[in-house]
């Protein structure tokens, strides 16, 4: 999943929504120099990873996309079912979304001064760009698309990827609908232990 998943997977703790948010900035940072909810959040987001890429909707979603983008087909996927957290927000959240968003990025701006420098480095342009709220839409899922294919080193072409979004619309918000009422299960369970 990503970021607007793992921070809406975080429920209301603001320790865990900040740990589970950072949880893809840490190479490199000691998990151990922050406090225990924090590291809750974190090891909560791998917990996410790993069942998401474990699971058999998430592979049957990544199988359209494999023969074009290998091993980026799971980043793609991953923004894909953003997509439709996004554009169904109403069925998961009374917040609206804008509202969802903005308060998202006034509590991370107000724990800057623990945040790993890459988070640091990569806020300005998520907010600037709004990625959380233009999820939602075809145009910034492409420039999120474009902006991700500019920073890897190999040619990924995930800038075309909402061609496969466009053409396959239904059989991936299916896939979506399907898998993230058992990742919201699974994270309900792995919160309660």
């Amino acid at each position: 999943m990503n970021f607007l998943a793992h921070i809406y997977l975080s429920g209301d703790s603001v320790p865990i929504t900040i740990g589970n948010f950072i949880g893809d900035f840490l190479r490199g940072v000691k998990m151990e120099s922050f406090d225990s909810e924090i590291q809750k959040g974190i090891r909560l987001h791998r917990s996410i990873d790993l069942f998401t890429d474990n699971h058999d909707v998430v592979m049957r979603s990544k199988k359209r996309l494999w023969g074009k983008y290998r091993h980026f087909s799971g980043v793609i996927v991953d923004i894909y079912y953003d997509h439709f957290l996004a554009k169904n927000w109403h069925e998961f959240s009374s917040v609206p979304l804008d509202e969802y968003v903005n308060n998202f990025y006034n509590i991370i701006i107000s724990h800057k001064h623990i945040l790993p420098e890459r988070v640091n480095q990569v806020l300005p342009y998520m907010m600037k760009e709004n990625w959380l709220l233009n999820y939602a839409n075809f145009e910034g899922i492409d420039n999120v698309m474009l902006g991700m294919s500019r920073r890897t080193k190999h040619d990924s072409k995930m800038e075309e990827s909402v061609k496969e979004l466009k053409e396959g619309y239904e059989e991936f918000k299916g896939d979506f609908f399907e898998f993230f009422s058992d990742l919201e299960q699974h994270v309900e369970e792995y919160l309660e232990k």
